[in-house]
């Protein structure tokens, strides 16, 4: 009887699991800002024979620091998701952030990052053409480093506008290089872009 009941309150210490208190941050990319009353929620996750269960086993809204310290009791054999509903507007989230999962960690942090939205069209035209060997190339980069990191490439006598794009906020750099008649010469600029923005950068060379 004793040997039972020991056994059943080791399977019941078991099936409790761990508790953890899980870290919680979310800030804006650019400014460092914190995001107050953003809602959050640790997902358990348990493989079954029919697939994949899913229980909420905490949910609530960070406080007026854009933080929360959430208490957890991590399980065995369990995975756990967090999730953050994003701030409104927002155009970029840092890459491990919106969900992640733990095993068990000992009291993890996870931060959030995000950034709102601008609008950002460029025109890009050679109003010098030489020949058809002229050639740009094109290098951007932001606060965030959303973008990609190749160079955007025209050949000949471009005239190029792009549609309106939505962008993440902050600054950006561009260099680009122009190369006519055999002779390349770099160019760099820069500017910010706010919130809602809407930004027309045009290159002519």
């Amino acid at each position: 009887m004793k040997l039972l009941l020991l056994l059943s309150a080791i399977l019941l210490l078991i099936s409790c699991g761990k508790e953890r208190h899980i870290h919680l941050t979310a800030k804006n990319a650019v400014t460092g800002a914190p995001y107050p009353g953003l809602n959050y929620y640790v997902v358990e996750e348990k493989e079954g024979n029919n697939g994949t269960d899913y229980t909420t086993v905490a949910t609530g809204t960070l406080d007026g620091n854009g933080e929360k310290i959430v208490p957890v009791k991590i399980r065995k054999n369990r995975s756990y998701v967090i999730r953050l509903d994003p701030p409104p507007n927002w155009c970029y989230m840092n890459e491990v952030s919106y969900s992640y999962t733990i095993h068990g960690e000992k009291s993890p942090t996870f931060d959030f990052t995000f950034a709102e939205c601008a609008t950002l069209q460029r025109k890009v035209k050679n109003t010098n053409c030489f020949d058809s060997n002229d050639k740009i190339e094109i290098y951007i980069d932001n606060s965030v480093h959303s973008l990609l990191s190749t160079p955007w490439i025209l050949n000949g006598c471009a005239d190029y506008t792009t549609v309106p794009t939505k962008v993440p906020v902050g600054n950006y750099t561009l260099h680009w290089i122009v190369t006519k008649n055999n002779v390349s010469t770099d160019y760099y600029d820069s500017f910010n872009l706010t919130e809602n923005e809407m930004k027309v950068y045009e290159i002519d060379y």
